[in-house]
């Protein structure tokens, strides 16, 4: 697992040394990537459904999961980016997500 954070680390400062823009505009550019990324889950998913009649099936799972992979590097590497160790953030995360009820009951 260490791999993927050294990964991660890597390509965020790989992103950064290509580019001069402030702070500001690299999170920014970062998150649309996001949200193209996201962008890209749904029309894998879509296609792999073949919801749209004009494309068919025009998309496999293997598709979904490659799109979804580069979604989840994009969000890791905004965090890196915004100066944040992306494991520790991460991985807080992940354990709040953990002990959170799945049901619809509301907690604070």
């Amino acid at each position: 697992m260490e791999d993927l954070w050294m990964t991660v680390k890597s390509l965020a400062d790989r992103l950064d040394s290509l580019s001069d823009a402030p702070y500001g505009q690299v999170v920014l550019g970062q998150a649309l990537k996001l949200s193209e990324e996201t962008g890209e889950v749904a029309e894998a998913v879509i296609g792999m459904l073949a919801m749209n009649p004009r494309k068919g099936a025009s998309h496999t799972l293997e598709d979904v999961h490659a799109e979804a992979c580069d979604a989840a590097v994009t969000a890791l590497i905004l965090i890196e980016r915004t100066g944040a160790d992306a494991r520790s953030v991460f991985e807080r995360h992940l354990e709040k997500l953990a002990r959170r009820p799945l049901t619809g009951e509301a907690t604070a």
